[in-house]
């Protein structure tokens, strides 16, 4: 059976954690796209954790990380990471690569970090990673796929043409230096010796393992509102969030996931420009940032401190008719314990009147928050493992969120160790 597990936000959901939870009784773990522009925060007995391109299920013996073809795949990030990983005491993960991920080159990285500079002001808060430029060279069909290492003389031929097109807009449009084919030759030489050992045809092994009744984890990155197609466009990713696109981003049938958890933050949060309605700022929001998450909101990758917002139930709710949701995980729940009063967003009003229905970006900057107060419960509640032990208020404010955002909260974590968790 295949799970998917995604975002219904901006990201910053608290993913990593449920995915490392899930991940206890899955065989296969596979990140399906994005790159190594947003990690995951992971806390288990080994440490803390940030990852950025493996899959969070690498702290298991049990369990295969697959990069799928969908990535956006950092060749030397990831192996990086994955020494660190080893260095601090986890045993070498089992890993595969997919041949037809394809590969951020060195250029891609130059090209973020030179086009957010040229765009001064107006820029859209990238991290630069080389996430844009990577996928625009997918769809215009001059990227590289990891298979392509294996071919020199072709591979030699493809990059001195791609080269041709990236040096016209490094010498007149960016002002930099201009870029060696053999330089980045040799260095795709290193690369290939880096990935050799892992490399496999990801959507067969994927079909042999669905036919032999094996538990597949799909790992989404990021959350729906970043969705280029769905969400606050164009302050999006490059690549699609959505549970629906971990068969195109794996490599297997759609009909295969059957059950998608929808990761949702008891509060908002988000990285990177764009609209954001519930939003707070000031002493209000610098309080909740120091509290949130573990050890604050800051970005995983970046460092950078997270937009901070109330719940909003608008949002959330699309986010998560467009995942397709079957249960909804809600994150980081202790962190509200310090308020006396919590509002809630129900509702945007546009032009005088009110809607529940989250509208195109347009609109978005328009909408003003519509809120209803809720009473807090004052008091925390990590170690709690039972629904029935919470705080009333706080049964009320979780059943608040699940009644209006239409599906059901099956999973409350309420701090972050792999076992701070509540099955409803």
């Amino acid at each position: 059976m295949v799970k998917a597990v995604v975002g219904a936000n901006w990201g910053d959901e608290g993913k990593g954690k449920i995915t490392d939870m899930l991940a206890q009784n899955s065989d296969i773990i596979i990140r399906f796209q994005g790159g190594a522009n947003a990690g995951h925060t992971i806390v288990n007995n080994y440490g803390k954790f940030a990852l950025h391109t493996l899959p969070s299920g690498v702290f298991y013996d049990h369990t295969t990380s697959i990069i799928g073809n969908g990535v956006a795949l950092n060749i030397p990030v990831f192996f990086k990471e994955l020494n660190e990983l080893i260095e601090r005491g986890v045993p070498a993960p089992k890993i595969l690569i997919s041949d037809r991920a394809q590969i951020v080159m060195p250029y891609h990285i130059l090209l973020d970090q030179y086009e957010e500079e040229r765009l001064g002001g107006k820029s859209f808060g990238s991290t630069k990673s080389g996430i844009a430029p990577f996928y625009s060279d997918k769809y215009a069909k001059v990227g590289f796929q990891v298979s392509e290492l294996f071919f020199e003389d072709s591979l030699r031929e493809k990059l001195e043409r791609v080269l041709e097109t990236k040096n016209v807009l490094m010498e007149h449009l960016y002002h930099k230096p201009l870029l060696s084919a053999d330089e980045i030759f040799d260095e795709l030489m290193r690369y290939r010796e880096m990935v050799k050992p892992y490399v496999c045809d990801v959507s067969a092994f994927l079909y042999e393992a669905l036919k032999a009744g094996k538990e597949i984890l799909l790992e989404g990155q990021l959350g729906s509102l970043k969705d280029p197609d769905h969400g606050i466009y164009p302050m999006v990713t490059s690549s699609s969030t959505l549970a629906g696109f971990g068969a195109v981003g794996a490599g297997i049938p759609p009909y295969e996931i059957r059950q998608i958890v929808t990761v949702v933050k008891a509060y908002s949060s988000a990285v990177g420009a764009g609209a954001f309605v519930s939003e707070i700022f000031g002493e209000e929001a610098d309080e909740l940032r120091r509290r949130g998450g573990d050890g604050g909101e800051y970005g995983a990758t970046t460092g950078r401190p997270r937009r901070m917002g109330w719940f909003d139930c608008v949002a959330t709710r699309y986010g998560c008719r467009i995942q397709g949701t079957t249960d909804v995980a809600f994150t980081v729940l202790d962190v509200l314990g310090y308020l006396d009063e919590i509002p809630v967003c129900t509702g945007y009003e546009i032009d005088g009147k009110v809607t529940t229905d989250f509208p195109a970006t347009g609109l978005l900057y328009k909408a003003k928050p519509v809120y209803e107060v809720l009473p807090g419960w004052k008091t925390d509640i990590r170690g709690i493992r039972r629904y029935e032990d919470l705080p009333e208020n706080c049964r009320k404010y979780v059943e608040f969120a699940e009644e209006h955002i239409g599906f059901p909260i099956t999973m409350i974590s309420n701090g972050p160790g792999r076992n701070d968790i509540i099955y409803r």
